[in-house]
C-alpha cells in the first residue's frame, strides 16, 4: 500500500492510498499485508484458484483460505522481519507487491461511511460524463458526505476509487479535496484509496447499464452490453476482507452504502450506527433499502436526488446494505460482503428509510426506461426528503383526471360499449351481436380489413339500422397490426369516450354471466363496488363436430376445457370490462393498458368470483393463475375453433393480432378442448333467439345473413379442393386428434409448446377408449425456441 499525500481541506483531512497489485495471467495479486513482524496475508482476485499458488522463500506459504461465500482467497504465509515486499509463487512464475501495514489510526473511533467511486459510462455512451454521472463528480461526493454528516452523524469515510487510471494518482483526491474546501462536509477525515486494476466481474458489462437496472423493462429486447472489469458489479470482493482488517479494526462504527443511497434523517435521534451498537448478540444491523425514482428529471437530463419523489406501488424494489461496530464485534470468524456480513447475526433497523436514488446510479437514463411509469405512486416520505431535506421543487406527478363514481356497479351507468376488430367473420357476426345485446350491451363498435364474405358490407348495413358503428382498419396507415390499430382508433370515438363500462372482445367469445338471469346488470349487482372485472376463458372444442352449420354456436358447441385447466398458457387468459373512469389511458386486447399509478388507490378490480385482484396483476396480468382464478360469477365462453370446417376459413384469413404465427395444427390441438361439458350459457337462447328474430325480421339484414354464409361455405369448398388443405382436415378430425383432444389436462406445458407429434402413439392408444385416471400426467421439455 502506498501513501501517496495528506491533503487538508479545512478541518477536513483527505488521505490518499494507492494500491500496487502485481499480476500474472488471470492470476492477481491485489494486497499483501503485514500480520505481526514475520507474517503476512496476500488477497488475490476472483479468478485465482488455491492450486495456482505456491510457496517462495520471500514467503513461506501456510495455507491458502478460500472465503465463505465465494468471496474469493487469501493466502497465508510468513516473510522475514522488516520485509518491504512480498513474493507468492504461482503456476507461471512470481508476482512480487508492497507489504501493507495496517493504518487502523485513520478511523479508530469513527462513525464512518464505506463506499466505491465508480467508473463513469464510456465517452461512447455519453458526450460528458463528468455531467451524466453525478457520482463521480467531487461536488457530488461532498454532498452525500455532508448529507449523512449532518443527519447521521458520520465523522469519516473511506472510498475505493474505481475510477480508473485516468483518475488514480493524487487526481480525484485532490478534486475532492478541492471540492471539500468549497463545501466543507463535516468529517474528521476522508480516506481515498485507488484500485488502479479492474475489479469488477469479468463477465458483465458497465453496471450503470439499463440492463442491470433491476425494475427496467424490456430487458428482453436490449443488447448485452461488452464485458468491461473497469465498470462492472465490484467483483473482487476479497478486497473487503483486506479492508476491513487494515483499516476498521478500530472503528466505532461502518455503514457501507452505494453512492447513489441516501439514509433519511432519523426521526428518534439515534443514528443507524447507535442501532448496530444496540443490536444483539452482534452490533450490526441490516438495511433493507428501496429503489426511488423520479417522475421526471430536468431537460438537462442530470438526476439529483431531489427528483426522486415515486415508489412503484406494485414491485418491491428493495437491496440490502448494512451497518456494523466492528470495536464491539465478538471474536468469531465473519466475512465482508456489499450486501450482509456472513458468520455473525444482523438485527433488522428500526426506524431506519434508505433509498437508492435510481437516476443517479444509471445516469442518463430517462426513468421510463428504469421502471414502467404506469407503476409509479408519489411517495410522501421522498417528497418530504426532496423538499425539507434537499431544499428541492421536484417534477411533481400529475394527478389523473379520474370520475369515481360511488355506489354499487349497477348504478354506474348502463352505456355499455364492446369493441373488437374482425376479417370473415359475416355468419357468425349476428349470434354474437345479438346474445350481447340480450344480456345488456348497448353499443357495438367494430373495426374491418380485407373482407371478402361480406362482412364489411354486412356491418355497413347495421350500421345504418344503428345496430353498430363500422369503420375500416387504419393498420396499414398506422403501421401496426390490426386489432392494436383498431383499439387506437377506437379511443379517440366520442361512443368510447362516452362509455360507462368498456370491454374488447372478439366475435368468437361470449361473456357468460352465472348469477341472476345472466345479464350484465346481475354481474354488477353481485360485484358491488368493483370498477373492473376480469372473465377468464373456457376453451370450447370442435366436439368433434366437422361441417359447417349455420346454427347457433351455443347450441352446437358444448366440449370444453376443464374449470382446472390451466395448461396451455392461453387456457386461463381473461378479458375484462371496465368502467370507464380514466384510471387506464389505453384499450388493451385483455385489460385496459395504461395505468396511471397515483390512481391505483382507486381501482377495485375483480375476478370472475368477485375476488380482489393483487396488485402485481394491475400493470400488465392478462390471465388467471391459481391465486386469482374464478368461474363463479362470470367466465368467457371462448369458441376459438368452431367445426373443423369453419376453422379451415379461420386459419386462411388469418389473425388480427398474432398476424406473424400459423393457426396450424399446433393451434389446433392447444385450443381444440374437449374435456369436459358446460351448457351453462345456454339458459341465455331464449333471450338470444327473441334478439335474433328482431334482427332477422329485417329483410336485409337476414338477406346479409345469407349472403356471408354462402361465402363462408364457398370458401370452405375451395379449400377442400387443395389436396393439402385436405389433407390437413383429415389430420384435425383423425382419432388421434380426437383422442387427444380429450387428454389436454394431463399434458404439461412442455407438450403444448412442442406441438401434438410429441406425444406417443401409445398413449392415445392407451386412452382411446377407457378413461384415462386422474393422476396420469405426461410432459416432455419444451424445445428451445417455444414461444407462448
Amino acid at each position: 500500500m502506498i501513501e501517496q499525500k495528506v491533503i487538508r481541506a479545512g478541518k477536513t483531512e483527505v488521505v490518499h492510498l494507492g494500491l500496487a497489485p502485481a499480476r500474472g495471467g488471470d492470476v492477481v495479486a491485489l494486497a499483501a499485508l503485514a500480520h505481526g513482524d514475520q507474517s503476512a496475508r496476500v488477497f488475490f482476485n476472483a479468478a485465482t484458484l488455491p492450486e495456482q499458488l505456491s510457496a517462495t522463500p520471500e514467503f513461506g506459504l501456510a495455507q491458502v483460505v478460500s472465503l465463505r461465500g465465494n468471496a474469493g482467497i487469501y493466502a497465508d504465509g510468513t516473510v522475514d522481519a522488516g520485509a518491504e515486499n512480498v513474493s507468492c509463487g504461482y503456476e507461471d512464475g512470481i508476482l512480487t507487491l508492497p507489504l501493507s501495514h495496517p493504518r487502523s489510526d485513520l478511523l479508530a473511533g469513527q462513525d464512518c461511511l464505506l463506499g466505491f467511486v465508480n467508473q463513469a459510462l464510456s465517452k461512447k455512451a455519453h458526450k460528458n460524463d463528468d455531467a451524466l454521472n453525478p457520482t463521480a463528480d467531487p461536488a457530488y461526493v461532498c454532498n452525500w458526505l455532508t448529507h449523512h454528516a449532518t443527519y447521521q452523524g458520520v465523522t469519516a469515510s473511506f472510498l475505493i476509487n474505481r475510477l480508473g487510471p485516468k483518475n488514480s494518482g493524487t487526481n480525484f483526491a485532490q478534486r475532492l479535496a478541492a471540492a471539500a474546501k468549497k463545501q466543507p462536509t463535516g468529517l474528521k477525515r476522508i480516506v481515498v484509496l485507488d484500485l488502479p486494476g479492474p475489479t469488477g466481474r469479468p463477465d458483465q458489462g458497465d453496471e450503470r447499464h439499463l440492463i442491470y437496472a433491476p425494475e427496467a423493462p424490456g430487458k428482453n429486447r436490449m443488447k448485452v452490453p461488452a464485458n468491461d472489469p473497469w465498470r462492472s458489479t465490484f467483483g473482487d470482493e476479497v478486497l473487503l476482507e483486506f479492508l476491513r482488517l487494515a483499516f476498521f479494526s478500530r472503528a466505532a462504527g461502518v455503514a457501507f452504502l452505494d453512492m447513489s443511497d441516501f439514509l433519511s434523517p432519523s426521526t428518534d435521534g439515534a443514528t443507524v450506527y447507535d442501532s448496530a451498537r444496540a443490536a444483539r448478540p452482534d452490533p450490526l444491523i441490516a438495511l433493507v433499502g428501496w429503489r426511488a425514482f423520479a417522475w421526471k428529471v430536468p431537460n438537462h437530463g442530470r438526476a439529483s436526488a431531489g427528483d426522486h419523489i415515486c415508489r412503484p406501488f406494485d414491485m418491491k424494489a428493495e437491496f440490502l446494505r448494512w451497518v456494523f461496530c466492528p470495536v464491539q464485534a465478538r471474536n468469531v470468524p465473519h466475512v465482508w460482503r456489499p450486501h450482509r456480513i456472513i458468520g455473525l447475526s444482523a438485527q433488522a433497523a428500526p426506524k431506519q428509510k434508505l433509498w437508492r436514488f435510481t437516476g443517479l446510479r444509471h445516469p442518463g437514463a430517462a426513468t421510463a426506461q428504469l421502471v414502467p411509469k404506469s407503476s409509479l405512486r408519489e411517495n410522501a416520505d421522498l417528497l418530504a426528503l426532496s423538499r425539507d431535506v434537499f431544499d428541492y421543487d421536484p417534477f411533481r406527478v400529475p394527478n389523473p383526471e379520474i370520475e369515481i363514481a360511488t355506489g354499487a356497479a349497477s348504478d354506474r351507468g348502463d352505456k355499455i360499449v364492446l369493441v373488437t376488430a374482425m376479417k370473415n367473420e359475416g355468419p357468425f357476426l349476428l349470434e354474437w351481436i345479438a346474445y350481447h345485446r340480450a344480456i345488456g350491451v348497448t353499443n357495438f363498435i367494430v373495426f374491418t380489413n380485407d373482407c371478402t364474405d361480406g362482412t364489411d358490407t354486412f356491418l355497413d348495413l347495421l350500421a345504418k339500422r344503428g345496430i353498430v358503428e363500422h369503420y375500416q382498419n387504419p393498420f396499414r396507415e398506422m403501421g401496426l397490426k390490426p386489432q392494436h390499430a383498431g383499439f387506437r382508433a377506437a379511443e379517440k370515438l366520442d361512443t368510447v369516450e362516452n362509455a360507462d363500462w368498456l370491454m374488447t372482445l372478439d366475435v368468437d367469445e361470449f361473456i357468460n354471466v352465472h348469477v341472476g338471469d345472466g345479464h350484465l346488470r346481475d354481474l354488477f349487482a353481485a360485484v358491488g363496488q368493483a370498477n373492473m372485472i376480469s372473465c377468464t376463458w373456457r376453451l370450447f372444442g370442435n366436439g368433434d363436430i366437422s361441417g359447417y352449420e349455420d346454427a347457433f354456436l351455443l347450441d352446437q358447441f358444448t366440449r370444453c376445457a376443464a374449470k382446472s385447466a390451466s395448461r396451455q398458457h392461453q387456457a386461463w387468459g381473461f378479458k375484462t370490462l371496465y368502467q370507464n373512469n380514466g384510471i387506464f389511458r389505453k384499450l388493451g386486447v385483455h385489460r385496459p393498458k395504461g395505468l396511471q399509478g397515483a390512481a391505483v388507490e382507486h381501482l377495485n378490480w375483480v375476478n370472475g368470483s368477485g375476488v380482489a385482484m393483487p396488485q402485481k396483476e394491475f400493470r400488465s396480468g392478462w390471465r388467471s393463475n391459481t391465486h386469482t382464478i374464478g368461474y363463479d360469477l362470470v367466465s368467457l365462453n371462448h369458441y376459438a375453433v368452431r367445426s373443423t370446417e369453419s376453422f379451415l376459413v379461420k386459419r386462411d384469413r388469418g389473425r388480427v393480432n398474432h398476424v406473424d404465427r400459423d393457426q396450424g395444427e399446433a393451434y389446433w390441438f392447444r385450443m381444440n378442448h374437449n374435456t369436459t361439458e358446460d351448457r351453462s350459457i345456454q339458459r341465455m337462447i331464449p333471450a338470444l333467439q327473441a334478439e335474433w328474430g328482431e334482427l332477422m325480421a329485417d329483410s336485409d339484414i337476414a338477406a346479409a345473413h345469407a349472403h356471408s354464409v354462402k361465402c363462408h361455405r364457398a370458401r370452405i369448398a375451395e379449400l377442400m379442393a387443395r389436396p393439402e388443405t385436405r389433407a390437413f382436415y383429415d389430420t384435425l378430425n383423425s382419432p388421434r386428434a380426437q383422442t387427444l383432444s380429450r387428454l389436454l389436462p394431463a399434458f404439461g406445458s412442455g407438450v403444448f409448446l412442442a406441438g401434438p407429434h410429441c406425444v406417443p402413439q401409445d398413449i392415445v392408444d392407451r386412452f382411446a377408449k377407457s378413461p384415462m385416471p386422474k393422476d396420469f400426467f405426461f410432459t416432455v421439455d419444451p424445445p428451445v425456441d417455444a414461444q407462448h
